[in-house]
């Protein structure tokens, strides 16, 4: 009988995969000629017509795609020893387990509706094997009343309810963990939530208003709260990015946070120390970062970890009017110190990569005043007849403007480029990875290109950091590809070793 349960089992798990493929929110992908599921990601679309899969088809959607895969999952499943799952209410209770090893990704505020999204599965689960399993389907829906989430909708549209809901639960939840958890292995908390809000009570170097997530902001404030502090971070990459998430916005890893118990004789500190010690311990984590190739849409978020692992240590870290520094105020410094950090990079920088920087943090590829660049030629010590030459602008009729990546030669050598420049190399690398996507030329542009290579790859970050704030989204993907491709471009790179020229050459030149 239980093998039967079992086989039942599996085979439910593929008609619910076949359902996301069977509802009238399945659209067609005219690029691939098959089928898109329902949830390309975690909400219903809405779609001006739809699909019908053929469940007994050899095409996207049938039922034996769902059996195989399945299959392949058991296959990959160890069965060497024995588990037990419950499922219960972390904000009550953990399993009455003596010092349990504690790995979570908590909930992500009000991002995502887990419960009401579950609904769509849950139904189906609920006819195939819901007299197998009565205790966990015995509620007609998903139950959704201590889901932990900051939802309005179910506090009559109260936000404020909502959110203290969600800190509360958090809270309560990160305690009973603390006190429960092995005292000889850390807690690992997963997390990956862009941030994307700007908030106008707190401003940057420059006056900015700063950038800070709600969902960060709450997340590490139950955590610290609770008596915690961050030890070590390291981001993964865990997201699946599918053709309808390749997006400026699209997150590829999950920040893993290392957390022990706060001793209790953690010491306080000021903002001015904790801004110093920032300044010189987060630096060198971003160039690791940079070195393990984390893509420029995950930096900001990877750049939370060692930055909030410097707040958590100590007990307060005060302000000048002596109140406590709160977590959304250390994110927004932690953002500032990265983008010092990024413009720093700039000395790195030709002379015409600098100005071709400044240029497009102003004015993109659009045209600008003859008289604009020429001053700024003259702060960034070179000429415009220089960037001319160099195949950087073109100037004609009193403007100036950045050429486009379709307007550049196709036919160009960094080997024999009489005035070679990092932006050059940088542009005619996706030029030719992105916009032609060739991975074997891109490669042999970068052999070309020698020690300039690295330094290209630097200015792909700091150019998608200005066209994420400038939400030029297209641009922004085209440098974040350039760096997710980056560890296949040196593998083909290395597989023929050819010296270009160095990056003192490249100033003496």
């Amino acid at each position: 009988m239980g093998y039967a349960d079992a086989v039942a089992t599996y085979l439910a798990f593929a008609v619910d995969k076949g359902s996301n493929y069977w509802s009238s929110l399945c659209a067609w992908h005219s690029g691939r000629d098959i089928i898109m599921s329902t949830f390309a990601r975690q909400a219903l679309p809405m779609v001006w017509d739809f699909t019908e899969a053929n469940p007994f088809s050899s095409s996207s959607g049938n039922i034996l795609l769902g059996i195989s895969q399945a299959s392949q999952m058991l296959d990959k499943v160890p069965a060497s020893l024995q588990a037990l799952t419950r499922q219960l209410n972390a904000t009550e209770t953990i399993n009455n387990v003596n010092h349990p090893l504690i790995c979570t990704d908590p909930p992500y505020y009000d991002n995502i509706g887990y419960a009401d999204l579950s609904d769509f599965f849950y139904v189906w689960l609920r006819r195939s094997i819901g007299k197998i399993y009565p205790d966990l389907f015995s509620t007609m829906l998903v139950p959704k009343a201590e889901e932990l989430v900051a939802t309005p909708y179910r506090f009559g549209g109260n936000k404020k309810d909502a959110r203290r809901f969600f800190e509360e639960g958090l809270r309560r939840t990160f305690i009973r963990m603390k006190k429960t958890a092995h005292p000889e292995y850390p807690l690992a908390v997963y997390y990956a939530f862009k941030q994307s809000e700007s908030d106008s009570n707190i401003k940057d170097g420059n006056g900015n208003s700063a950038v800070a997530s709600t969902g960060w902001e709450t997340m590490l404030e139950g955590l610290l709260a609770s008596g915690f502090q961050i030890t070590g971070t390291w981001p993964m990459r865990t997201e699946l990015i599918t053709s309808l998430k390749k997006s400026v916005s699209a997150l590829a890893s999950s920040i893993i946070l290392a957390c022990r118990p706060l001793p209790e004789d953690a010491p306080m500190t000021t903002r001015r120390d904790f801004i110093n010690t920032m300044k010189r311990e987060l630096p060198p984590a971003l160039k690791t970062l940079q070195q393990e190739n984390i893509a420029p849409v995950d930096l900001a978020q990877s750049a939370i970890g060692p930055g909030m692992a410097v707040f958590s240590k100590y007990s307060k870290v005060l302000e000048a009017d002596g109140t406590p520094m709160r977590v959304r105020a250390a994110l927004a410094l932690i953002n500032q110190v990265l983008d010092e950090y990024l413009a720093e990079q700039e000395g790195e920088y030709d002379a015409d990569t600098r100005w071709a920087l400044a240029w497009f943090e102003q004015f993109g590829m659009m045209e600008g005043p003859y008289g604009v660049a020429e001053i700024l030629s003259t702060a960034k010590n070179t000429a415009v007849g220089g960037l001319v030459a160099a195949g950087i602008i073109i100037s004609r009729a009193g403007k100036v403007r950045i050429l486009r990546r379709d307007e550049l030669p196709e036919d160009w050598n960094p080997a024999t480029d009489k005035r070679l420049t990092v932006w050059e190399v940088t542009q005619h690398l996706i030029r030719v990875l992105v916009d032609k996507g060739s991975e074997e030329v891109a490669a042999d542009l970068l052999r070309k290109a020698g020690a300039l290579g690295d330094v290209a790859r630097d200015l792909a970050y700091r150019l998608y950091t200005i066209c994420d704030r400038k939400k030029w989204a297209q641009e922004a993907l085209a440098y974040n590809s350039l760096v997710v491709a980056w560890p296949e471009l040196v593998k083909l790179a290395g597989q023929k070793e050819v010296k270009g020229p160095s990056q003192q050459q490249l100033f003496e030149g």
